[in-house]
């Protein structure tokens, strides 16, 4: 399984994704899309989106902190 979590250190959302998806034990990418101008765009050529987070799961893009379709997408993979 692939994750990936495009965030920013201020974003209150962003943290709590990073802590659920530490508490489910899932290991994941962090994409500080402030420092990392390539990962920004990627994370919008992606999603359309450029907010955060943005959490990428096997190609499934979930936009903020969505639990019942992470949790859908995790089961999946």
């Amino acid at each position: 399984m692939s994750v990936t979590v495009y965030s920013t250190p201020t974003c209150p959302w962003c943290h709590k994704v990073k802590d659920y998806l530490e508490f489910k034990e899932v290991r994941f990418k962090d994409i500080n899309v402030a420092a990392d101008r390539s990962g920004a765009m990627e994370m919008i050529r992606k999603s359309g989106q450029s907010g955060v987070p943005v959490i990428d799961i096997d190609g499934n893009i979930v936009i903020g902190f969505d639990q019942a379709k992470i949790d859908m997408l995790l089961k999946r993979s």
